[in-house]
């Protein structure tokens, strides 16, 4: 892990240290590329892989799901088994420790507590003799969520992705998650029967998000597909997105911590932990005003990583996205940190509530040492699905609004269009629209 001064950064590379490779231009580890050949016969890019599969899924349907399933995943899944039945739900719930199951159950009341602040409204307004302008709040008809299933279980995303759309009221919720030698997860499952997802799937990787998008004689075509996702998760969801849409494109998880002379480096360190030990292009930054703090908090980084399960990816992300930079004052610090936009952004600051007005750009906000980024992640109530990338400078964090869509309501009366007539056929000329001129020029007659 590096630690820089603020001083020895020229103004124009601080947004490229602070941000890594799009997620289309990494590339891809030798012994995944060695899998891949395998399969398609030549070593593909992951844009090339994911296209493969997505044109075979459309056009194959169930029979290309059941090939890769198994080339990927180990099961040999025929089309008949891919939903979870009431079976499984069985055996999962007696496998759950009933303690977690029991956390399960809070994590999920908060967090539809805090979804359903969020509810919007239709609306109408009157204006002149009886005219109506309005908007219509509908909820999307099918949704479909992705929920990963690779070098660990994330009942919480299941949570996170569900119990939104369930709150806005979303006709079907489908679920589709890669079940490892053809078992799911009971953890997993039990999120699911929490949440109120309709459907669960057995299947993953861009082969599930092409099968949500385009739909199979097995698994419906969805409206809008949510969820986190390797990188071809994610490629497969931009390859789909038009046919359908999509929550976002994210990238690696990332943490940024603005730390004063306050902060306690013990936490700080165990904060950006959090964050590596998910994969090794996680990203952990901390930004402070104080150079003993930053060596304080790298030497603590050393000393909790060797007690890690997970130490290995967590050392590769620390060795390769880790950084320390100390900032010339907290102005600078918190101007990085706009320029970053980070997915989760954490104050360890004397007075935290007064820099909000200040963070511009950031998916998460973690104000105060009381409140490090796990507390979002799992129990909360704010959403866990976040911008990553620098992409929270435009987009938002997964909410109730993400599973609506809206449509315009306008009613005039006869009066009113003759009112604004002459307007609306001069608008159209100037455009050259004649046949939009006529349909109100007829009116006028």
């Amino acid at each position: 892990m590096k630690i820089i001064k603020s001083a020895e950064i020229r103004r124009n590379e601080i947004e490229h240290l602070l941000h890594k490779k799009a997620f289309d231009e990494v590339e891809l580890p030798q012994k995944i590329r060695d899998f891949n050949k395998k399969i398609f016969g030549k070593d593909l890019s992951a844009a090339d892989i994911v296209k493969r599969i997505v044109d075979e899924v459309r056009g194959n349907g169930d029979a290309a799901i059941t090939y890769f399933t198994k080339k990927f995943d180990g099961s040999d899944l025929s089309a008949d088994k891919f939903l979870v039945t009431d079976a499984e739900f069985s055996a999962a719930e007696s496998e759950v420790d009933q303690k977690v199951f029991d956390s399960l159950k809070r994590a999920a009341a908060n967090i539809k507590r805090y979804h359903m602040e969020q509810l919007p409204k239709s609306w109408i307004t009157y204006r002149g003799e009886g005219s109506i302008l309005g908007q219509s709040i509908i909820p999307l008809e099918r949704v479909g969520v992705y929920i990963p299933g690779g070098t660990a279980a994330y009942p919480s995303s299941v949570l996170m992705n569900v119990i939104p759309a369930k709150v806005a009221g979303v006709g079907e919720i489908i679920m589709c998650v890669p079940a490892k030698g053809g078992k799911l997860n009971p953890y997993v499952l039990m999120a699911a029967k929490i949440a109120g997802a309709d459907k669960i799937f057995k299947i993953g990787g861009a082969q599930a998000i092409a099968a949500m998008a385009f739909g199979t004689s097995t698994i419906p075509r969805v409206n809008k597909i949510t969820g986190p996702g390797n990188i071809f998760v994610t490629l497969a969801k931009k390859e789909v997105y038009g046919h359908c849409d999509i929550d976002m494109l994210a990238g690696p998880s990332e943490i940024l911590i603005i730390a004063d002379e306050s902060a306690n480096p013990v936490y700080a360190a165990a904060d950006m932990l959090s964050q590596a030990e998910h994969d090794p292009m996680a990203c952990s930054i901390v930004i402070t005003t104080d150079i003993k703090l930053a060596e304080e908090i790298a030497a603590q980084v050393k000393t909790q990583l060797e007690k890690l399960p997970r130490r290995e990816i967590a050392a590769a992300s620390i060795e390769h996205n880790g950084l320390i930079i100390v900032a010339r004052n907290i102005d600078e610090a918190v101007e990085f940190a706009n320029i970053s936009a980070p997915e989760h952004l954490e104050l360890l600051v004397k007075n935290p509530f007064e820099f909000l007005p200040k963070i511009k750009n950031a998916g998460a906000i973690f104000a105060g040492e009381n409140s490090p980024e796990p507390l979002g992640d799992y129990f909360a109530g704010p959403n866990h699905v976040l911008p990553t990338g620098g992409t929270a400078k435009f987009y938002s964090v997964l909410n109730v609004e993400t599973f609506f869509k809206r449509s315009s309501l306008i009613s005039y009366t006869r009066q009113d269009l003759l009112n604004v007539a002459d307007d609306i056929i001069n608008l159209a000329d100037a455009e050259g629209l004649t046949a939009h001129a006529n349909a109100v020029a007829l009116r006028k007659k």
